[in-house]
């Protein structure tokens, strides 16, 4: 068997037993590209561009000229910049437990960590609203919620990269007479500095798109660009002032992911120079108290999920499961299916999302691994990150005005909640492979290829084991971030087949005790659904390079 030159030269010629070169690879590289970029082409590019193209007519100077525009503006990016820095100052005191405490149980800490970060942004809306007791709209809650759910991202990009950090530089500067402070200051976070940037980019992003925390916890009192696009489109019918709204989110957040890649570039630049166990120890002196903050703050965390539990299984009257009862029904007559059906329905959407965004992120990975021009790499790296940043709201809100021009009119398709869900699950599948894929020695396959292995066993019996773990873990993030997924969710399901977190949000717009019970039993659901699974992430994941 012939097998073309591993060499790195195109055209090389093929000897016995040598791994496939780039020509070869040419063919399927070319295909795999294109179907990736075809499918954002057609389900994302498509319905943004046509949401631009909308947003740019004479009404957009009118909304644009508008004081209250600006208002909303302000306070989308003021909340924004407040739940950043706390949850920096939240984050950090974990981040340092995860990469440096040499601890029992730190699958069981990474899960609690991890949980409030995928849980369904309307449930930790709800969660705070049982917190507070009071259904009054509150700033201060609204940015308590963003950082609750945030705390996750900082604690995971700063530990991610603090655990590789060489502690031997701070341990030589507290030799030399520096204290612990000095110390941080001077030697740590100037390294870690690329995380730094790279988490209040993404946190500052997430809270400025927050979309179901706003809506439960502002009441339509405190309204961002993400609920005022909805509120202007689902309930007002002004399409073109949402469209205009869009632009002006659309620039902040293409600013936001140029931030994240630029710091994502450095990140790569830092040496890896010491294994995670390594870097790990029991902790000295002054280090006991930031390990106290660590505690506190992971106190802090399951204190809103406590409400949410008490107060779904509580009454007017005292202790009860009439809202876990009440999922056999439709509430008072709010939904058009039973609480179990949306509930499955969520089961349904969340799989069919997850296989779509394995298939298109692991071909990406294959693509981008494959790539090799740089810019071409990047280029290609940065748009599949954009559905990450740009609304789901907006998304979904394309979805309705261009996706009738297809064949078969996908509107009214099964498959379209699916589609818009795998959009956002696909950029964490390919930050949690593609790292992983990158760093497996390019010597093994070359090893197996010379051995007589082509191509694809080549992929399956190196690169398969070895990235299972990252599969394994990119596939249970997904599935539980597609089940809870409502920004364009709660635009593209249909009335008969609403989805448990669209079954709460109607839930708690109507009044009635039976109402609020079952929406807070809902959330319970979704919530133990969600840890159970994170828990179950945790213990097959290891201390990776992926991001997540």
């Amino acid at each position: 068997m012939f097998r073309t030159r591993c060499s790195g030269r195109t055209g090389a010629v093929a000897t016995p037993g040598e791994p496939a070169g780039p020509a070869a690879r040419r063919p399927l590289l070319f295909v795999g590209a294109v179907a990736v970029l075809g499918f954002l082409g057609v389900f994302f590019a498509w319905p943004v561009l046509a949401i631009l193209h909308r947003g740019l007519r004479p009404e957009t100077v009118r909304v644009l000229v508008d004081p209250g525009t600006w208002r909303i503006v302000a306070f989308t990016l003021g909340q924004a910049a407040a739940s950043t820095a706390l949850a920096l100052a939240a984050g950090m005191p974990l981040a340092y437990l995860l990469a440096r405490v040499r601890i029992p149980g730190k699958v069981l800490l990474r899960a609690v960590i991890t949980v409030p970060f995928v849980l369904p942004t309307l449930v930790v809306g709800m969660a705070f609203r049982a917190l507070l007791g009071t259904t009054e709209p509150s700033v201060t809650a609204i940015v308590l919620a963003n950082a609750f759910f945030n705390v996750a991202v900082v604690a995971r990009t700063f530990g991610g990269l603090w655990a590789q950090l060489d502690r031997r530089a701070e341990d030589a500067a507290r030799s030399l007479g520096a204290g612990p402070l000095r110390t941080f200051g001077t030697v740590t976070l100037p390294a870690l500095r690329p995380a730094l940037w790279s988490a209040t980019a993404v946190v500052f992003l997430f809270c400025s798109t927050s979309f179901g925390v706003v809506l439960v916890l502002g009441a339509g009192r405190y309204r961002t660009l993400e609920t005022e696009i909805y509120l202007r489109t689902v309930r007002m019918l002004d399409l073109s002032g949402a469209a205009a709204l869009s632009l002006l989110q659309f620039a902040a957040v293409l600013a936001a992911l140029a931030v994240a890649a630029l710091a994502r570039r450095r990140r790569e630049s830092v040496g890896v120079v010491r294994a995670v166990e390594r870097s790990a120890r029991k902790p000295r002196g002054a280090e006991w108290l930031i390990v106290a903050a660590g505690g506190v703050v992971l106190a802090a965390l399951l204190v809103p999920i406590g409400a949410l539990l008490v107060r779904s299984v509580s009454s007017r009257s005292g202790w009860s499961l009439a809202g876990y009862r009440a999922l056999s029904g439709t509430g008072d007559g709010v939904l058009g299916v039973s609480g179990w059906q949306a509930a499955l329905n969520s089961l349904r959407t969340a799989t069919d999302a997850t296989w779509m965004a394995l298939s298109l992120g692991v071909l990406a990975c294959l693509v981008l691994v494959s790539l090799r021009k740089r810019w071409t790499a990047e280029l290609m790296d940065t748009a599949l990150m954009l559905p990450l940043g740009v609304s789901a709201v907006t998304v979904g809100f394309g979805y309705l005005i261009t996706l009738q021009l297809l064949p078969g009119d996908l509107r009214t398709s099964p498959l379209l909640v699916p589609f818009a869900q795998a959009l956002v699950v696909t950029p964490l599948v390919v930050r949690t492979v593609l790292p992983v894929l990158r760093s497996v020695d390019d010597r093994l396959r070359e090893v197996a290829a010379t051995l007589g292995a082509g191509p694809w066993r080549v992929r399956r019996e190196v690169d398969l084991p070895l990235t299972g773990r990252a599969l394994c873990t990119a596939a249970g993030f997904g599935f539980v971030i597609a089940l809870g997924e409502f920004g364009a969710t709660g635009f593209l399901a249909r009335p008969e087949e609403p989805t448990l977190p669209v079954a709460i949000s109607e839930l708690i717009s109507r009044p009635g005790e039976l109402n609020t019970q079952m929406a807070y039993a809902s959330c319970a659901l979704l919530m133990l659904v969600t840890a159970g699974a994170v828990l179950v992430i945790e213990s097959l994941r290891t201390d990776s390079v992926g991001e997540f």
